[in-house]
C-alpha cells in the first residue's frame, strides 16, 4: 500500500468577511497533492492568493470549505489544540526576515521550539541542533547573538530552526527576498542540499523566476487558481 502524500488538498476554499456585504473569496477550490521529498516552488502575482494558501497550509488558518490532509490526517475539523500539535511536529517555516530573537544565541534560537512546547532542551536536542549549525558552518558561531552574525548567517540559523524538529514539510515564504544575489544564492543552496540530505518536501513561495526556475516543481497561483502546475 502507497504511503499518502505529506500535503493534499481537495477543493480548498477561503473566503474573507464572511456573511457581511464585504464578503470576498480569495482562494476558489485549490486541488494539489505533494508528495515525500518533493522540491516545489509557488509563484504568481501579488494578491493572487499565495499568503492565504501557505497559512492554511501551514495550519495557521482554516479553509472555508474543502479539506487539507497533512499525512494522510484531515485537518480542517480539528481543534486548536490538535492542529497545533499537528503542526509543531510536522511543519518547519523560513520566512523572509529571520525572526531571530536578539536576546538569544543561534543555538538557543534554534532550540526555540522544543522551549515554546514548555520542554526544557534534551541532551539530544542540543547535539542535533550544534551538529545541523555545524553542518551549513555555523558551528563556530553557536553561541553569537543574531546582531553578531551577517543577514546571510541569520538566514542559515533559521533554516537551521525550521528542520531542528525534523518536519515532514518545510514551507519557505520568500526566504531569499530580504538577501543580496550572492547570499540568496548560498541560502538556495543549502535548501536543496539539506532537502536532498533530510528527505522533507519543501514548498518555496518566491517572486524570483531564476530561483523558481531551479525548482522541480513549479505551482503558479493567479487570482486565487491554479493555472498551471508543471514538474521538470
Amino acid at each position: 500500500m502507497s504511503e499518502p502524500p505529506v500535503l493534499e488538498l481537495r477543493g480548498l476554499r477561503k473566503r474573507y468577511a464572511v456573511g457581511t456585504p464585504g464578503e470576498v473569496e480569495v482562494l476558489h477550490g485549490i486541488d494539489l497533492r505533494l508528495g515525500r521529498h518533493e522540491f516545489a516552488a509557488l509563484i504568481g502575482p501579488s494578491g493572487s492568493g499565495k499568503s492565504t494558501l501557505l497559512n492554511l497550509i501551514g495550519l495557521l488558518d482554516t479553509p472555508c470549505a474543502g479539506e487539507l490532509c497533512l499525512l494522510g490526517e484531515p485537518t480542517r475539523a480539528l481543534d486548536d489544540g490538535r492542529r497545533t500539535s499537528l503542526r509543531g511536529r510536522s511543519i518547519g517555516f523560513v520566512f523572509q526576515f529571520h525572526h531571530l530573537l536578539p536576546a538569544f544565541t543561534a543555538l538557543e534560537n534554534v532550540l526555540l521550539p522544543a522551549m515554546a512546547r514548555g520542554r526544557r532542551p534534551t541532551m539530544v536536542q542540543r547535539q542535533e541542533a550544534l551538529a545541523l549549525l555545524e553542518a551549513v558552518g555555523l558551528g563556530p558561531l553557536a553561541d553569537r547573538k543574531p546582531y553578531e552574525l551577517s543577514g546571510g548567517q541569520q538566514q542559515r540559523v533559521a533554516i537551521v530552526r525550521a528542520l531542528a524538529g525534523r518536519p515532514d514539510l518545510v514551507l519557505a515564504d520568500e526566504p531569499t527576498g530580504n538577501l543580496d544575489t550572492q547570499a540568496a544564492d548560498a541560502v538556495f543552496a543549502l535548501l536543496r542540499r539539506l532537502h536532498q540530505e533530510r528527505g522533507f518536501a519543501l514548498l518555496v513561495v518566491t517572486h524570483d523566476p531564476r530561483l523558481a526556475g531551479r525548482c522541480d516543481r513549479i505551482v503558479e497561483l493567479v487570482d486565487g487558481r491554479i493555472r498551471s502546475d508543471a514538474s521538470r
